[in-house]
């Protein structure tokens, strides 16, 4: 009998190559985009409600005001620097223009001295008829001699302090560029941050905008007189004040038109004749500090612990301030901000 026996073979192993490698890529994506799933980190961010956005935002304008004021501080700087810069250009000019005079009298006086110098002081003694005239002459010449000396003195003086003007020029313009650097770097920074807080809000509706934004009590009003104002120049602020309510907010901007926070009691205090500080971190130091007790109509309020904003104060409980772009001057309590502290200025 003939047995027959089955081979066992085992089967070849084929390439992964074509149609397989892309099934196995697929396999291999699908699970894990399951797995990005289950764990969520694939997920889309999820959509923010009012009060999140209020949240958001209300931080934003926060920020984007810190930077306001620093732009402001930069600003004021660059301003005096570049004052400054012309200032010492006009004199640099003035000294040249006199230091050019005192240079041709000292080129006239020389070139004489050139045309009369072939002769010694003695021959012309023994060649003089009038020998007494000639001495005369000669201690005038002498006198002459040290006046010359004392106008090259000057020359040299003028030089020295053209060179010192020139020096301190170079210093000016070297700090009226780093100012423009900085003016530059801020307001990159408060444009983000507002482009920010705009696309935020443009999410919501129009309503629920409105009330993200911070929008209060713009109305224009009467202020009635301040009475309780400590004196007549701080009443005029207030009414200022009032008479700017409804203004918009931009950044930068002190008047007549549009207002930031600072912006806003500096102008309002220009009304009243007192000149105040540009920035918020100066105005806190511009007069008295008073505590939240004894607050009176014109005292300016400040807030945050970085004092970034400033309102001015009107009355019960309540200031007048520039708060964002998205509200403008108006009416406010002050307690919806954290305090950091208040100044009378007069």
């Amino acid at each position: 009998m003939t047995l027959h026996v089955a081979a066992h073979r085992r089967p070849g192993r084929r390439s992964l190559g074509g149609s397989t490698v892309r099934t196995a890529a697929t396999i291999a994506l699908a699970g894990a985009a399951t797995a990005a799933g289950l764990d969520g980190t694939g997920q889309a961010a999820p959509r923010l409600t009012p009060e999140q956005v209020k949240a958001r935002v209300d931080r934003l304008y926060q920020e984007a005001e810190a930077a306001t004021e620093k732009y402001n501080a930069a600003r004021e700087k660059a301003d005096a620097a570049e004052k400054r810069l012309r200032a010492l250009g006009d004199e640099a000019a003035r000294r040249q223009e006199k230091l050019n005079s005192a240079r041709d009298a000292l080129g006239s006086i020389a070139a004489a001295q050139y045309r009369d110098g072939g002769i010694a002081p003695v021959a012309r003694l023994m060649l003089s008829d009038a020998p007494q005239q000639y001495l005369d002459t000669a201690a005038f010449a002498e006198q002459e001699r040290a006046r010359q000396a004392a106008a090259v003195a000057d020359v040299r003086r003028q030089l020295r302090e053209i060179r010192q003007l020139r020096g301190d020029a170079r210093v000016e313009l070297t700090s009226f560029r780093s100012q423009q650097a900085e003016l530059r770097r801020q307001k990159k920074t408060i444009t983000a941050k507002l482009n920010e807080a705009r696309r935020l809000l443009s999410q919501l509706p129009p309503g629920q905008r409105a009330a993200a934004g911070g929008e209060g009590n713009t109305g224009r009003q009467h202020a009635a007189p301040a009475a309780d104002a400590p004196n007549s120049r701080a009443a005029a602020a207030v009414a200022y004040a009032y008479s700017k309510l409804g203004s918009p907010y931009v950044w930068g901007a002190s008047g007549p038109h549009a207002f930031d926070c600072s912006g806003l009691t500096q102008a309002a205090y220009r009304a009243a004749g007192i000149s105040l500080p540009r920035t918020t971190y100066a105005q806190i130091n511009a007069g008295r500090r008073v505590s939240r007790s004894e607050l009176r109509p014109g005292d300016l309020v400040f807030f945050y612990s970085g004092i970034s904003h400033v309102g001015l104060y009107v009355g019960n409980g309540r200031m007048i301030h520039a708060p964002n772009p998205s509200a403008p001057v108006r009416l406010a309590p002050i307690d919806q901000m954290p305090f950091a502290g208040a100044t009378r200025v007069v």
